[in-house]
């Protein structure tokens, strides 16, 4: 078989993706707040672009200010005479006017407090519990078994190992490290470093003076119980009456299951809208949020020193042009993601105008590809615009992907959003007898009666959906 070498001329289609296309598609998909970073970032690194001020004027310079004409005052003008007059009585003066009055002088010997000293930050629970500990006075070993105990709390407050492991890793006795525990048991917040919720709620119980036989014994053996609210079962099992099964069930839905909530260090998820929707007039106006977004431009300096032919390096044109053709692009690629934002707003407001006028109820079944075709562009592009945007809409805020919802039939035609269906689902159940809870059951025969025919499976994914409860414990006695 003999080997040879051929040429072949080949015509095939392939996506390149160009850095302005990558730089596009990357600022499509980011936040507001991922945005401002990466511009930033950008303002950083790259000396061709510069942000435009307000105060300055387009060239970069201030403009003159000419000084408005005065005119001529028919007065005769005030001047100061230059002889300093010899009758002043220079005693009194410097009495009245050289006084020191409450003039604070401050000493370069005093040590001012340091900047590191101011620490923004929340007390955690471990802070809290260190500091209690160390207000106890403890001795070396209780303070290193503290210590140890208190490195090993969950965010709950709830301790994750057991005594005999502590005191393995203390190499100390388990009645020692006992004693620590319940040490640190006394602290404040109350329950906290119990190893089950049992305990947890027995400490507060004890705490609390409401250590009653009923409640400690329901809090030991009949939790199951009390999570289900099957409180006969627990009428049954003590040999009490069920008045008294709720009473002390009532004193036990005081207590705090997670001692450690107050302390929690994570910080809160402030929402910014990308845009905002307002209703003049029968008519809605969309507007962008531009606040705090820096106007951007290619620095004139590096500009004129292409374009004025200046002699440079060749390493030093080449980094320029590179420079300014990134600042460009990522000046253009701004431009045209709001440029998209507001024609994906402005046709989720044309096929959604009953939702924004009317609420939640009237929001109508939509998809990407409904968006897609009207604006003429990819369903990925719609997706990437979507995620991690929202609006200020005259019903509230919501993430733009909201307004997409699957269809769902109605016994007596048209479609219905299965958004408006969950709404439908939460105000069933917000008006139920709370004695006598609604299943998921007889929520979908409700909703059938209504034209709206789902499973009770498809019930009980919304319900879980929406965070409620099922309706053996949402029940009231």
């Amino acid at each position: 078989m003999a080997l040879e070498l051929r040429q072949q001329l080949k015509l095939t289609q392939q996506l390149i993706m160009t850095p302005q296309l990558q730089m596009a598609i990357k600022l499509l998909q980011l936040n507001r707040m991922e945005l401002l970073d990466t511009i930033r970032q950008e303002l950083e690194e790259n000396p061709a672009l510069e942000e435009i001020h307000d105060h300055a004027a387009d060239d970069g310079r201030e403009e003159p200010v000419e000084s408005p004409a005065v005119e001529e005052s028919p007065n005769r003008e005030v001047t100061i005479e230059e002889n300093i007059r010899e009758d002043i009585d220079w005693s009194n003066y410097l009495d009245e006017y050289n006084a020191p009055g409450r003039v604070n002088y401050e000493s370069e010997s005093r040590e001012a407090p340091r900047f590191e000293a101011f620490v923004a930050r929340k007390e955690s629970l471990q802070d809290h519990l260190l500091w209690q500990l160390r207000m106890a006075f403890p001795s070396d070993e209780e303070a290193r078994l503290g210590s140890l105990i208190i490195g090993n709390l969950n965010r709950d407050g709830y301790l994750d190992l057991s005594i005999e492991d502590i005191a393995r890793a203390a190499d100390v006795a388990p009645e020692r490290a006992e004693q620590a525990l319940t040490l640190l048991q006394s602290f404040d917040p109350v329950g906290v470093a119990a190893r089950s919720l049992g305990e947890c709620l027995q400490i507060q119980a004890r705490y609390l003076g409401v250590d009653d036989p009923v409640i400690m014994e329901i809090i030991r053996h009949h939790l199951n119980h009390l999570e289900n609210k099957n409180y006969k079962a627990i009428s049954k099992a003590l040999k009490i009456r069920l008045e008294d099964v709720v009473a002390a069930v009532n004193v036990i839905r005081s207590f705090e299951p997670r001692p450690g909530r107050p302390f929690t260090d994570e910080p809160p998820q402030y929402i910014v809208p990308d845009i905002y929707v307002y209703k003049f007039d029968n008519e809605f106006v969309i507007m962008l949020n531009d606040d705090g977004m820096p106007k951007l431009r290619v620095n004139s300096l590096y500009k004129k020193s292409i374009t004025q032919g200046a002699k440079l390096p060749g390493e030093a044109e080449n980094y320029i042009q590179e420079k300014m053709r990134s600042a460009a692009w990522l000046i253009k690629s701004i431009h045209q993601r709001q440029k998209t934002i507001y024609r994906v707003m402005e046709s989720i407001l044309r096929f959604q105008r009953d939702f924004f006028e009317k609420g939640i109820a009237h929001l109508k079944p939509m998809v990407l590809r409904d968006v897609a075709q009207d604006i003429e562009m990819h369903e990925s592009t719609i997706s990437r615009v979507t995620t991690n945007k929202y609006a200020l809409t005259p019903q509230g805020i919501f993430e733009l992907k909201y307004f997409f919802n699957s269809s769902i039939k109605r016994s007596h035609g048209g479609d219905m959003a299965s958004a408006s269906v969950q709404d439908r689902i939460r105000q069933i159940i917000a008006e139920e007898n709370p004695r006598r809870p609604l299943s998921d059951d007889k929520i979908a025969r409700i909703l059938k009666a209504a034209g709206i025919d789902i499973a009770r499976r498809t019930v009980a994914k919304y319900r879980e959906i929406l965070g409620v409860l099922p309706s053996n414990k949402r029940k009231q006695i």
